[in-house]
């Protein structure tokens, strides 16, 4: 990152929600790499600031804030901090989320309401905080984070899962056709499965990683470059006529 020319994002402050490792990671990564600073919200303290801190030294602008995604406080203490430090919000990536893997005839609806707060409540109340600091900078990116699950019934996938996916797609369309008036761009991302940590250990099993992969087109998992690539468009002055778009990053699985 250090001496890199790059600024597709120069100027811009982005908070990324569950950046301290894994995909949010990646993301926060690829937008310091093009200028940007970046905020990494996450409960995760320790590997929040180690994530932070390599940023730093790899020449880009870094800062850790604890945040409770299901807390209206949290939200509220974490944009205060953003406020304090940099004055403004350029971009919001709603990217924290859950996936407890018990089918509806198992799961409890303690479990349910687990992932809905998460998954539902995160990203909304990041919207309903990210809103009127945009507005007040005369614009900004909010990017929500959903899945594949949240396009189509996925037989791989509970179906709380798929639940709270479908309902971040709607959530930001919603949010698009409301706030355009104001310059504020609302976007989804829908990944198949990821090639991270946690997934690796999941599709140690064969069979499992034969499934995921055998429905992509492309015949390979979906890299957290390949996402955060995605992010990072959604986030630009390129995407600046894009808006309430549900956007794939699946190989074609969606298509298929």
């Amino acid at each position: 990152m250090s001496g890199c020319c790059c600024t597709r994002l120069a100027g811009k402050t982005a908070l990324i929600t569950g950046a301290a490792q894994g995909l949010g990671e990646a993301i926060a990564r690829r937008f310091a790499g093009e200028g940007a600073k970046v905020f990494i919200a996450d409960l995760q303290v320790d590997s929040g600031n180690n994530t932070a801190k390599a940023i730093k030294e790899s020449g880009g602008q870094a800062f850790f804030v604890r945040l409770d995604v299901t807390s209206e406080q949290s939200w509220n203490d974490a944009m205060t901090a953003v406020l304090n430090e940099t004055g403004c919000l350029d971009i919001l990536v709603n990217n924290a989320g859950i996936n407890i893997r018990e089918p509806i005839e198992v799961m409890s609806a303690g479990q349910f309401d687990s992932m809905l707060a998460v998954n539902v409540k995160g990203p909304f109340l990041g919207c309903k905080y990210a809103i009127p600091l945009m507005r007040k900078a005369s614009g900004g990116s909010i990017i929500n984070m959903s899945s594949v699950c949240g396009l189509i019934g996925h037989r791989y996938t509970t179906e709380a899962y798929t639940v709270t996916k479908g309902a971040v797609t709607l959530l930001t369309k919603t949010v698009a056709v409301r706030y355009a008036k104001d310059n504020i761009r609302c976007n989804s991302l829908h990944p198949s499965t990821a090639d991270t940590p946690l997934t690796r250990e999941l599709l140690k099993d064969p069979v499992k990683r034969e499934e995921r992969i055998g429905e992509v087109p492309l015949g390979r998992l979906a890299s957290t470059a390949d996402i955060a690539n995605a992010a990072l468009f959604l986030a630009s002055d390129e995407a600046a006529f894009i808006n309430g778009v549900a956007f794939p990053v699946d190989g074609g699985a969606t298509a298929d």
